[in-house]
C-alpha cells in the first residue's frame, strides 16, 4: 500500500502546481474571477489530498516492525 501511495503522490503534486499555474494565470491576465476563485478552491482539496497521500505514508513507513 505504501509503494503505491509513494507512486500516486508526484501526481497528486503536480495536480496541485498545475491548478495553482492555471488560477494565478487566470488572474494575472484578468480573466474571469469566478474562474480563478473555482481555480483557488478546487487548488486547496487538491492540496488536503496531497497532505493526507503523505500522512498515510509516513504513518505505513512507521508501521513496519
Amino acid at each position: 500500500m505504501e509503494d503505491t501511495l509513494r507512486w500516486i503522490l508526484p501526481f497528486a503534486l503536480a495536480a496541485v502546481a498545475i491548478v495553482l499555474v492555471f488560477g494565478l494565470f487566470n488572474m494575472l491576465r484578468g480573466g474571469n474571477p469566478n474562474l480563478s476563485q473555482k481555480l483557488m478552491r478546487a487548488r486547496v482539496l487538491l492540496q488536503l489530498v496531497a497532505l493526507l497521500i503523505v500522512m498515510a505514508i509516513l504513518y505505513l513507513a512507521g508501521t513496519r516492525p
